[in-house]
């Protein structure tokens, strides 16, 4: 979240920066710089209690000795307001800090200077593609018809076990899903990535520390009786690990890898974009998550976008990279390149990876600092992440654009996580 600093430094800009997303702060603004006043002003108030506290009590025995007993009593009926008085401000400093987070949390991370306008993801910008298209044969199948013609995927029996959107990966199929868990995992630590295995259910505060929680939008699986939730992304337990930690600076870039399945809700997802492996509830992932120094973060979220393209290339699929607009921009995002494939059966593309740089939002939640060499003070990390890479719309666009009329021809890239080059 911003800190109230910031909004306090330059409230205009604030307001100015975030109608670029489309959020009208001006009301929230307000309402923070209020609570941090009223928050100041009852510390003042609490300090100069204390400390006149502190001096009656020095006075009192100083007037028995001198004799002054009515003196000394009235300062002893002083203090007993005062103590009772201090209770109160205490109280309230609590109270007035709780209303002033409840505010703060309700504000969106300030979008980079480079987002440009926009309502919707129409808006997006395409900052390169790549890759060619391939030319089908006839009557090409979508790929819901070609997992149940070489048996790779049954729906049906994945709505029978547990609903729609968790589809049961059977066969070759399996084997194809682990062999791009594997590549990408490979890779990952080819690029410096360290691998984790993480936890798949995270408790309250981390949801809240990768700004998951509030979930405004009912998209992740609660387990009411442990108050547990299930990782929409492995971005929460690997950013988490961070949480309340000082970190040095000469140990940046820090970066991670982890692959975890996924749970997402989708709430209100219905219709033919959202068929087969296009939109899932549970779904595979690996994901990259660094942490780094505020003047290093954008220099690494090239990188990062760099890496995830040569992951899509390695694949030999056609995409395009896009700068999301201020209105398709995450509630917590500074700034996001979104990467899609082509589908040739669907002849649409597919979201397949985000890489987002969040600045230092996600770490005033956590509590993410660190300090530079030899310095006391401690400041703010910047964290980043990004898909690298979500598998069910990879394996969608793989299966269509590479089949051929006797069977499916398997990405070179991946000869050597399988016992077979071709599903038939």
């Amino acid at each position: 979240m911003l800190t109230i600093q910031e909004i306090r430094n330059n409230p205009d800009e604030v307001i100015r920066r975030l109608s670029i997303k489309n959020f009208r702060a001006e009301d929230l603004v307000q309402k923070a710089i209020q609570s941090d006043q009223a928050r100041r002003d009852n510390q003042t108030e609490l300090d100069q209690t204390l400390n006149e506290l502190n001096q009656l009590s020095k006075d009192i025995g100083r007037l028995f000795k001198e004799g002054k007993t009515d003196e000394a009593n009235q300062a002893k009926d002083r203090t007993t307001f005062l103590k009772e008085r201090s209770k109160e401000l205490n109280q309230r400093a609590g109270e007035i800090e709780q209303e002033l987070q409840n505010i703060l949390v309700e504000i969106p991370n300030l979008p980079h200077e480079s987002v440009p306008p926009g309502k919707s993801e129409s808006d997006n910008l395409t900052i390169r593609s790549g890759g060619n298209q391939p030319t089908l044969i006839d009557n090409a199948l979508p790929h819901w018809d070609l997992a149940k013609k070489y048996d790779l995927i049954d729906f049906d029996l994945g709505t029978k076990l547990t609903g729609a959107g968790f589809p049961v990966y059977k066969g070759k199929g399996a084997k194809l899903q682990r062999a791009l868990i594997n590549f990408f995992l490979d890779e990952a630590e080819k690029a410096g990535f360290l691998e984790v295995q993480p936890p798949i259910l995270v408790n309250e505060d981390s949801g809240f520390g990768t700004g998951q929680l509030p979930d405004k939008e009912g998209q992740m699986y609660h387990v009411g009786l442990d108050k547990l939730y299930l990782v929409p992304t492995a971005e929460v337990p690997v950013t988490n690990m961070y949480r309340d930690v000082i970190l040095q600076a000469k140990d940046f870039p820090i970066k991670n890898t982890a692959y975890t399945p996924c749970f997402r809700r989708e709430a209100g997802s219905y219709g033919k974009d959202v068929r087969g492996l296009n939109r899932l509830h549970q779904f595979d992932k690996v994901e990259i998550v660094c942490i780094t120094h505020p003047k290093e973060s954008y220099a690494l979220l090239n990188e990062m976008v760099q890496y995830v393209e040569s992951l899509i290339q390695q694949l030999n699929l056609p995409y395009r990279i896009l700068q999301l607009c201020g209105g398709d921009l995450s509630f917590t995002s500074a700034l996001t390149f979104d990467f899609e494939v082509y589908s040739a059966a669907q002849e649409r593309w597919l979201e397949v990876s985000s890489v987002s740089n969040f600045e230092s939002y996600q770490a005033n939640r956590l509590k993410l600092r660190f300090k530079e060499d030899g310095e006391k003070k401690t400041q703010l990390a910047h964290t980043l992440n990004g898909s690298a890479l979500a598998l069910p719309r990879i394996m969608a666009a793989l299966i269509e654009n590479n089949q051929t009329e006797h069977g499916i021809e398997v990405p070179k890239a991946l000869h050597k996580y399988l016992a077979f080059d071709f599903i038939d």
